[in-house]
């Protein structure tokens, strides 16, 4: 164990290391931070003595050892937009995302694993259809265009008139088709809750939760669909094998072979897929908290690149692999719980 953690911390390392070079070797084209940090009427002189100040007319190598340095002490350097510690900004913005990715978790567990298991034992009911049909247009529509049809029909509302009003079932489905709206879509309301430190949370009060619905929703959208089509596939290769039949055999209760023995092994590349799939919504929080402009990281992100703001823009990026280094860290050891034969060295069991 040892050994695997001691592993993991040096990936750590090297994944910021290498984020690291990269965003600074692209912060040149990212736009001028002075020009950002300074009104029209700044002369040019003055813009030139601030930015030897912030020595950016220091060659590349200089700038980077410089920041490696403070970073190696925990300085990330600072916003130029803030004008405080870019860690002091992230820790601000990211208790917001990691309960938009908490919501959105939650939601894909909830929906996944009953739908593509019953998907699996009934193939062929219209139900598993409608699933499977639904999955594939889940999967092709982007996420800030499910971010906008939700705010349409549970924000704004959605008046239906595409049946005959003169008839009785034409107005009930125009009544029942149609939704009054009132959903909050616009960034984390007032209900938060402080818990401690920069987490101010959503998830103790119920105005709270209203406005992380509709966010939870869009960002769940990307990935339910992948996973209720891998649950599904994973199930129905399981429930081929040989154990499954020999447990019909024996008169197990088919319920008991469904969401005992073989969910368990269906969920083994489930967790491996998961484990890279939430790592991934991190980054893909910045379309659905720009649409509803929820201010985590991802809105923040887009702020700095907008602004030129290059240790943000640094800070984030080196943040987000950490966070990808520890969600497959957990996913390991996750793993190594669910299936004994698999030891985390490497080595088999």
């Amino acid at each position: 164990m040892i050994a695997f953690l001691t592993k993991r911390l040096m990936h750590a390392i090297l994944v910021m290391l290498v984020i690291s070079v990269i965003a600074f070797a692209i912060q040149d084209n990212l736009g001028d931070p002075i020009q950002q940090m300074v009104g029209q009427s700044v002369p040019e002189s003055e813009r030139e003595a601030l930015r030897e100040r912030l020595g950016l007319n220091d060659p590349f190598h200089v700038q980077y050892l410089r920041f490696a340095g403070n970073a190696i002490q925990g300085d990330f350097g600072y916003s130029y937009f803030y004008r405080e510690p870019a860690l002091d900004v992230i820790a601000r913005h990211l208790p917001a995302t990691l309960e938009l990715v908490f919501g959105a978790t939650l939601i894909i567990v909830l929906l996944s694993v009953p739908i593509g298991v019953y998907s699996a034992i009934k193939p062929r009911s219209p139900i598993s259809r409608f699933f499977m049909g639904a999955s594939i247009v889940g999967i092709s529509v982007p996420v800030f265009l499910t971010a906008i049809v939700l705010i349409q029909i549970f924000s704004i509302g959605m008046k239906v008139t595409l049946f005959p009003e003169g008839t009785a079932w034409g107005g009930w489905l125009n009544a029942t088709l149609s939704t009054q709206g009132g959903m909050p879509s616009f960034g984390r309301g007032q209900d938060l809750v402080h818990v401690f430190g920069y987490w101010d949370s959503n998830l103790f009060s119920a105005g709270g939760l209203r406005h992380l619905v509709l966010p939870s929703i869009a960002l769940a959208s990307i990935m339910l669909p992948l996973f209720i089509r891998l649950i599904r596939a994973e199930m129905l290769e399981v429930l081929q094998s040989e154990y499954v039949k020999f447990a019909r055999a024996k008169g197990i209760s088919p319920w008991r072979i469904y969401f005992v023995h073989a969910l368990k092994n269906t969920m083994l590349p489930v967790i491996t897929v998961g484990g890279v799939q939430i790592g991934t919504m991190v980054a893909y929080t910045i379309l659905t908290e720009t649409v509803f402009q929820w201010p985590g990281m991802g809105l923040m992100f887009l702020d700095a690149i907008n602004r030129a703001d290059i240790p943000l823009i640094v800070a984030y990026l080196m943040i987000v692999g950490v966070i990808f280094v520890i969600t497959n860290t957990i996913v390991d050891l996750i793993y190594g719980l669910v299936n004994p034969t698999v030891k985390l060295t490497g080595k088999p069991a």
